[in-house]
């Protein structure tokens, strides 16, 4: 997968690309955010600008016009190392008792101090580099201070502070964030065959990680959504407190579990958004912004309610919630608090 198929991170794409062009990536890297949001994915992708056959120029938004580079994603090379077979490009992951050991390390270590076999660039990556013990990590201290002049060493990890600081020190950080919600859906319906509503509900809990969409279940997220939309029509036709507290016990579902809840106010707070969204820049441009796109015409109905003062209160209402709700609140009473704040 090119740098140009990776869903967001534009700016941290654009970056490794620029580097690989001028030939100034740094030969240590840490790929640090949440899980699921594709940094394995770009290190594969970095691995295939390295060593492309047919790599090509890229029209850079740089305004000093900065060239870069990018694979392309087709040739003998590309697809060896997106199938996990090119013999230059190794991955290391935690083995079955969840950690990476000394003896994995080292034998990447063994085998990145010879030239490339088939490639330009001999690429190790460490996926979930946190998993790796104590012994390992400073057995990779030499090497990642002073890497093999044809190696590049990628540690991915969604807690980079785990790694030891001399570990850290060595390596330069490049940060990757959530993804947005419509870009989260996008790549669930792409390459997922997710439906559109079932996708746009999953990527409304997912927090913006791809693998958290992918780990719900479509009919839970379905259901969370409609029932945060529910909810919310509740509050904005009616302060009757009596009338709220009933939508609040739908709101929680049955049992009040604190899973399910969470979900819930993950998807009110994904609707809120695209509420403020549509309050502050009407127009094509924000339609498109949507991560609930799905729901336009229920959304401009609650905006006849939803200024944007109200909008940003709900959603710090919602933010609080779930703050309360990770510190073991009762779900009742937390569902309760939101349906009076919304």
């Amino acid at each position: 997968m090119p740098f140009s198929a990776v869903t967001g991170h534009r700016p941290v794409l654009d970056l490794l690309s620029r580097a690989v062009a001028r030939q100034t990536l740094p030969p240590s890297l840490v790929f640090a955010g949440p899980e699921g949001v594709g940094k394995r994915l770009v290190a594969i992708a970095l691995a295939q600008a390295l060593n492309c056959d047919r790599v090509s120029p890229v029209t850079s938004p740089d305004p000093t016009g900065a060239a870069s580079l990018d694979a392309c994603g087709t040739c003998v090379p590309c697809t060896r190392i997106a199938r996990g077979v090119h013999a230059d490009v190794l991955v290391i992951e935690p083995g079955d008792s969840g950690t990476i050991k000394v003896d994995q390390v080292r034998e990447a270590i063994d085998r990145a101090a010879y030239r490339p076999f088939e490639g330009r660039r001999r690429v190790v990556i460490v996926e979930e580099a946190d998993a790796l013990v104590i012994e390992a990590q400073n057995a990779l201290l030499k090497t990642l201070e002073e890497p093999p002049p044809a190696s590049v060493f990628v540690l991915v990890t969604a807690r980079p502070d785990v790694l030891l600081p001399t570990v850290r020190s060595r390596c330069q950080r490049l940060r990757f964030g959530p993804l947005a919600a419509a870009e989260v859906a996008a790549v669930l319906v792409r390459d997922h065959e997710f439906a559109e509503a079932d996708a746009r509900a999953a990527a409304a809990a997912s927090g913006g990680s791809i693998g958290r969409a992918l780990a719900e279940d479509a009919g839970e997220a379905l259901e969370a959504r409609e029932a945060a939309a529910r909810l919310l029509q509740t509050a904005s036709s009616s302060s009757d407190v009596r009338r709220r507290l009933d939508g609040a016990k739908a709101f929680a579902g049955a049992g009040a579990d604190r899973e399910d809840l969470s979900r819930r106010l993950l998807a009110m707070s994904s609707l809120l958004r695209d509420l403020g969204l549509l309050s502050t820049r009407a127009g094509p441009a924000g339609v498109d912004a949507l991560a609930n796109a799905d729901l336009e015409p229920q959304l401009h109905a609650l905006l006849r309610h939803y200024d944007a003062a109200r909008t940003l209160e709900a959603f710090a209402a919602v933010d609080r919630a779930l703050e309360a709700l990770d510190r073991n609140a009762s779900p009742k009473i937390v569902a309760d608090w939101v349906a009076l704040h919304v």
